[in-house]
This record gives structure tokens, sequence and C-alpha cells, in this order.
């Protein structure tokens, strides 16, 4: 998939690759960075205007952009996880909680 944003402080729109899950409509994302200790810049970019797009394939459509609750995030883990084990491992180094952030259609 991907992801285009709006620099929060920039104003330059950006796009980013990123895998997800989908789920019904609505598609899943992690904001993992790979483990790193702060979260990916595209995140702090989607809280700041969390309207935008997405492209899958040749297929692009809006978006509204919400990071999910602790108890949210917890339900999806194990499925983002057994979609793409490294997760595991990035939480561990992390030191925060790995944000997810859910894309649904407008």
């Amino acid at each position: 998939m991907l992801l285009d944003h709006v620099g929060a402080k920039s104003g330059q729109k950006r796009t980013t690759p990123l895998i997800y899950l989908a789920d019904g409509e609505d598609l899943i994302i992690v904001a993992s960075r790979g483990g790193s200790p702060k979260n990916p810049a595209w995140l702090h970019n989607l809280v700041a205007n969390p309207e935008t797009e997405v492209e899958i394939r040749r297929d692009r459509f809006p978006v509204r952009c919400s990071v999910m609750s602790s108890e949210e995030r917890a339900r999806y883990w194990p499925k983002l996880t057994a979609m793409y084990k490294d997760y595991d491992g990035y939480q561990e180094r992390a030191n925060r909680e790995i944000p997810v952030v859910r894309l649904s259609r407008v």
C-alpha cells in the first residue's frame, strides 16, 4: 500500500509504502519504525492531517486515519504479528507501545 501524508510542519505531500491488514473496508497499519524508540514521521503527519489517500495496486481512495486505543490495539496485535512476525521483535526493542492506526474509507 502507498500512504499519502502531508508534513505537519512543512505542508509537503509525502508517500510512504507500508504493509497493511485488511479489516472489512478498513485498513490497519503499524507505526513500528523497525522498533525504533521514536514513532515514524508519517504518524505525526497523520495525527496532524488525518484526511488522506492510499493506493493499493491501481485503486486510489480517500481515508480518515485514527490511532487505536490500547484496548483496540491489543485485539489486533495477534492478527498483525501473524501477518508479519517481526512486529513482536520491534515491540520488544521499541521501549514504547507501537501505535496501530485504522484507515477508514471516506
